[in-house]
């Protein structure tokens, strides 16, 4: 599969989707801290202001195997700013990777998370994964929806009545 820069129009504008880099953790910090406290609420499952450097750096490391993630950017003013990221990790060994997806809050509801997970899937397909999910919160109405248009499966979590697991076959 290929892992080059990728262009599409979204809401009118030129976005990048491209794997993330090491030298991206910076950019990531920035995209991270200007999200929504809603935003991060449900991407981290409760309260993050702020991840650690360790943590930063080890989102920006992935292997292209195990992990991998993907960046979706705009140019502004000149420099590229991260709007929107995907990703995976597996489960040790076993064919099966728990995903996630963030999108800013200005970007959300114009197709760019359904892009950028659809980048994701056809990579992880590529690259011998089973089958990806993702464990959110029961009211994050965004990632239903999203999941539901990328046909994942979806079941309550039994180790938490306010989670739901959405699971998708690859």
């Amino acid at each position: 599969m290929n892992t080059a820069q990728e262009h599409a129009i979204v809401a009118g504008e030129s976005v990048s989707i491209r794997p993330i880099h090491p030298a991206d953790s910076l950019m990531e910090s920035k995209f991270l801290g200007n999200l929504s406290v809603e935003t991060k609420h449900y991407r981290f499952l409760g309260g993050v202001k702020e991840l650690s450097p360790a943590e930063l750096e080890r989102l920006c490391n992935v292997d292209g195997r195990h992990s991998m993630a993907f960046v979706a950017t705009v140019q502004e003013n000149g420099h590229e700013k991260e709007i929107g990221v995907s990703r995976y990790a597996e489960c040790p060994g076993d064919g099966v990777g728990e995903m996630a997806v963030t999108v800013a809050d200005a970007w959300q509801h114009k197709g760019l998370g359904q892009l950028l997970v659809g980048r994701l899937i056809a990579y992880a397909r590529s690259h011998g994964m089973k089958q990806l999910y993702s464990l959110d919160l029961m009211d994050n109405t965004a990632m239903r929806e999203l999941a539901d248009a990328l046909g994942m499966d979806v079941k309550g979590d039994p180790d938490d009545t306010n989670q739901v697991i959405y699971s998708l076959t690859l």
